[in-house]
């Protein structure tokens, strides 16, 4: 998994409008990346909607959420609860691949691969700050706020 200090992996991918962002789509201001693993499931939806309702305070912090789910299940999840920031279709896995976050994973003993649930802070020169790799769905949002406030009084 990237670590602090690490570059951002370079990336181009389709938002839910279907138009390509790269990492110069989020240059200039710092951002948060968050992946998850599938649009419209209950922890998934659980973290959406806690950033949607926090994201008035998320000032200047540009937020995209990212799962291997095509651009066109994004516009329907973001439609469904009204997400009011970017999400990323990484339908290869590519990106998460380079963060570290394709990983295998087991539910009623059957082992598969998908995305661990991880987030990372990003500053203005897409530079990592902060890396939450096991991320529990409720309060994340707040977690993150408190990053950001504390990188802010730096």
């Amino acid at each position: 998994m990237i670590s602090v200090g690490d570059q951002f992996p370079a990336f181009s991918l389709q938002n839910q409008d279907g138009e390509t962002m790269t990492n110069a789509d989020f240059a200039g201001a710092p951002a948060l990346f968050y992946f998850y693993p599938k649009d419209d499931t209950s922890g998934c939806t659980t973290e959406a909607c806690g950033f949607r309702d926090a994201f008035p305070r998320f000032e200047g912090v540009r937020v995209a959420g990212i799962s291997p789910d095509s651009a066109k299940s994004h516009r329907k999840f973001a439609d469904k609860y009204s997400l009011p920031f970017t999400l990323l279709a990484d339908e290869g896995h590519k990106l998460a691949e380079a963060c570290g976050v394709w990983v295998e994973k087991e539910m009623y003993g059957k082992k598969y691969m998908g995305v661990q649930r991880a987030s990372f802070l990003v500053d203005a020169g897409g530079k990592v700050t902060k890396v939450w790799p096991k991320v529990t769905p409720a309060g994340h949002a707040d977690e993150v706020l408190a990053a950001v406030a504390a990188s802010a009084r730096k």
